[in-house]
């Protein structure tokens, strides 16, 4: 990794959650080093696959739902890689529709992260790069420590949300209140299936990190302290798990959903759509 390169990926085994989310990643180097990461992930209007949209309810492999992209280099060394990348969107089964629409739609998020490197060199340099460091660390441990206590007030407890497709998710939370930790045990929900409505590791994480954030009542803002004092177990290959090649389109916006409620519905804390 050098400086001037950005990376693309879409994966959702390694990190994304769609095809159509596709997220630009560029490091910031200052001093020669990389000190930080900006990150954009915007939704494409169509990233190809069997339909357009890329969101069809017929896929049953993550090809027929469009071109993966995982870990691909979108910029080396300041050049913008715009044959490579054509490539990547059209040499594919069921390729992008409009590859152009692509290509301008990742310059934009380049931009953003552009934008993103800038004002952390900006106050990097105004406030020195030791206390923008701290103070990062401050806002990740304030968030570790505001869910801890929040976990002091919860119990043991466990839930099976079953879906329209028949599958089953199970979540078995525990709680150790002396150390204020919790773990959440996915254990048990239905394996991977023919269908898209698969949720990725990442989709089932984001999903847990939401509902714990959600019941602190303290304005923190998102970050990955949150999860500090929570253990996620899924297991490898269910529904909240898939392996390559399972579609997963639904797991973002449906299954992702069911989560929430599975978790919701075990902790008490709020209706589970009733």
């Amino acid at each position: 990794i050098a400086e001037g390169d950005v990376f693309a990926l879409n994966a959702p085994y390694n990190g994304g959650t769609h095809l159509p989310d596709i997220t630009v990643v560029s490091p910031v180097f200052i001093g020669g080093r990389i000190r930080f990461w900006v990150a954009s992930r915007g939704h494409h209007a169509d990233v190809g696959g069997t339909a357009p949209g890329s969101m069809t309810p017929l896929a049953t492999t993550v090809d027929e739902e469009g071109v993966l992209i995982d870990n691909f280099r979108l910029v080396e060394a300041g050049r913008f890689r715009e044959d490579a990348l054509r490539r990547v969107l059209t040499e594919h089964p069921w390729p992008c529709r409009n590859p152009d629409q692509n290509i301008a739609d990742l310059k934009a998020q380049l931009a953003a992260n552009e934008r993103g490197a800038a004002e952390l060199r900006r106050i990097a340099g105004e406030f020195g790069l030791e206390v923008v460091e701290a103070y990062m660390g401050h806002v990740q441990d304030n968030a570790a420590e505001e869910v801890a206590r929040l976990i002091g007030r919860l119990e043991d407890c466990r839930y099976a949300y079953r879906t329209d497709t028949g599958q089953v998710i199970r979540v078995a939370i525990t709680v150790d209140r002396a150390a204020r930790r919790a773990r959440v045990d996915f254990t048990g929900t239905s394996a991977a299936a023919g269908n898209n409505f698969n949720a990725p590791e990442p989709v089932t994480r984001a999903a847990v990190l939401y509902c714990f954030r959600v019941m602190v009542e303290a304005p923190i803002p998102m970050n990955a302290g949150c999860l500090r004092p929570i253990e996620i177990i899924v297991p490898e290959g269910s529904m909240l798990a898939p392996r390559y090649p399972r579609a997963v389109v639904a797991g973002n916006v449906e299954t992702s959903q069911h989560v929430t409620n599975a978790i919701f519905g075990a902790l008490g804390v709020m209706a589970n759509s009733q």
